[in-house]
């Protein structure tokens, strides 16, 4: 009888767990959908609103649409012109950050030395800068008055070679961390297998590292493309008439020329490559994630061997302090020109002119809005990446994961023209509101928020979830006790990147920062713009001053960063 009883029940049961697994499916992608409406809402808001408003004032000529205005702008040669050149010095900033970067990755992959550490969060220093301070780094070594101009009598500012090496500067960064953190990783007795079967140290780094390595060079490539296929501050401030990409025509035709039609063209274009790049971005790092076995990277790096690894080790290092470290000597030295600092003094009164406050208080400006646009970004990205975190999501949500880049490579410039001409109107006149600046500025932001958070999220055991689910845990409650405490260290990490992003922010900025509360890149852009010494002077004294402020950020993310906080 008890027996009976027993498999009657056990049978009985098969349905029910059948039922709930649809529905905790059921449930779980309606909690997905609900963290993502918050994101998707702000981006929809602050992000496609802006952007498609200024779009359609440009194209959209007494309520009809003049599609063939993009012939036509495309047709004017000036403009095949800056196509041209913005595509070639992508390209020849890539080819040659990877040419002078690939030495770097592998000797932080495979060497262990002395300061390593150290030397590391140095080459990450420029990545975190803004552009305007790139920009007046290499101004001040290979500009007017210059360290190359007064030993040499040598002015590359007004070539192509000094937009390449600022481009390289910043972006060297990326090819260590992106390309050595997976270098790091290969498992070295695969090529000595190569090299023990008789071939050379070539073919075997040719046919063996190479292909495993390829992923996460293209990744690298696209990534370096991507920034310099949009580059702003450092081609406003070197480039000069002369020189110009996609995103400076575009500020030139919205703040010069007026011509929101040509601008909107140029957007258009511009959008339409990036999403061809971050397109085959995310396939490279799909191959990246799925097609390597990889072993522990502090097994791999050991000290060099031989004169041929200490020479090319000293060859990076050379690298390093001439492309890196001299340009923000330079810059630092330079504001130190005037006697007692004069500089620095002269930034604490009013000048009547560019400013119509003393230019010291940009600097309180620039971290108030840092701070709110930090609040921002963090909310947002935290809430998208755990919305992003299961792997079997389906091609809705991999098209969010993808929309949350596409502010790092759509024109800011077009965003903060768009916001003055979208959030001018009941509910949403924000025109005179300082909520504005931290708002584009979080735009930037977000990107690195989910990105950094994203691999640890997915790294947390989801049987903890279920497990907690189980018990009666809500979902809110879940994610405090089961999800924060892992990510704890990763949320900071992203905190520290959206601020110093945020810190540097200049192309959206530089429309909405009112007269009265200018940022740091802003105010440095505006010093440089003016003619004499004692403004180029106080310009790189600001500049030294957000170079120190972006510095000691990353060096407290350096402490808090683990290796299962993602690079970047």
């Amino acid at each position: 009888m008890d027996l009976a009883r027993t498999e009657v029940s056990h049978e009985g049961t098969q349905p029910v767990k059948q039922a709930v697994r649809p529905a905790r499916t059921v449930r779980g992608s309606a909690a997905r959908l609900g963290l993502m409406a918050v994101p998707v809402a702000f981006f929809a808001v602050f992000f496609a609103y802006p952007v498609a408003a200024i779009v359609a004032r440009g194209l959209k000529i007494d309520g009809a649409w003049q599609f063939g205005r993009i012939g036509d702008v495309l047709a004017q040669s000036d403009v095949r012109h800056v196509l041209w050149f913005t595509t070639w010095q992508a390209l020849a900033s890539t080819g040659l950050t990877l040419l002078v970067a690939l030495p770097g990755a592998y000797v932080f992959a495979r060497f262990d030395f002395p300061g390593k550490q150290v030397l590391r969060a140095v080459v990450t220093v420029p990545f975190v800068l803004p552009t305007v301070v790139v920009g007046t780094a290499f101004l001040a070594l290979v500009g007017r008055g210059g360290l190359f101009d007064e030993l040499w009598g040598l002015r590359l500012d007004t070539t192509v070679w000094a937009i390449l090496l600022a481009h390289v500067f910043f972006n060297y960064a990326v090819v260590v961390r992106t390309v050595g953190g997976l270098w790091s990783q290969l498992d070295p007795r695969q090529e000595e297998a190569a090299r023990m079967l008789g071939a050379s140290r070539t073919r075997a780094w040719r046919q063996v590292t190479l292909p495993a390595l390829a992923p996460a060079v293209a990744a690298a490539a696209l990534m370096v493309f991507l920034f310099t296929f949009t580059s702003f501050g450092v081609v406003q401030i070197l480039g000069g008439p002369t020189f110009s990409t996609l995103e400076v025509e575009i500020y030139r035709q919205t703040s010069q020329v007026f011509d929101l039609s040509t601008a909107a063209v140029l957007t258009l274009v511009q959008f339409a490559a990036v999403v061809a790049v971050l397109a085959v971005h995310a396939w490279t790092v799909r191959r990246r994630e799925t097609a390597l076995r990889l072993v522990d990277a502090a097994t791999t790096a050991r000290r060099p061997r031989g004169a041929g690894q200490w020479a090319l080790l000293a060859g990076v290092l050379g690298v390093i302090a001439v492309l890196l470290v001299l340009p923000l000597a330079v810059l630092v030295q330079r504001s130190l020109g005037a006697p007692g600092f004069g500089y620095y003094r002269a930034l604490t009164r009013e000048d009547g002119g560019a400013f119509l406050v003393p230019p010291i208080e940009a600097i309180g400006n620039s971290l108030q809005y840092a701070v709110a646009a930090t609040a921002i970004a963090v909310l947002i990205g935290a809430l998208a990446a755990t919305a992003l975190t299961r792997r079997d999501a389906g091609r809705f949500v991999r098209g969010f994961d993808a929309l949350l880049m596409l502010p790092l490579g759509v024109s800011a410039v077009t965003v903060g023209f768009g916001f003055l001409i979208a959030l001018d109107e009941p509910p949403l006149d924000l025109r005179s509101s300082w909520i504005l600046v931290p708002l584009a500025q979080a735009l930037v932001g977000v990107p690195f928020v989910v990105r950094t958070m994203l691999p640890v999220l997915r790294a947390v055991d989801g049987r903890l979830r279920e497990a907690a689910a189980v018990l009666g845990a809500s979902p809110w409650r879940v994610w405090r006790e089961v999800d924060l405490p892992m990510v704890r260290r990763a949320l900071l990490v992203a905190a520290g990147f959206a601020f110093a992003v945020s810190l540097g922010e200049f192309g959206a900025t530089v429309f909405i920062a009112r007269p009265d509360n200018p940022t740091l890149p802003v105010a440095v852009a505006r010093l440089l713009g003016r003619p004499g010494d004692m403004n180029y002077g106080q310009a790189m004294a600001l500049s030294t001053i957000l170079m120190l402020v972006c510095a000691v950020a990353l060096v407290v993310l350096e402490r808090l960063r683990t290796d299962r906080s993602g690079e970047f």
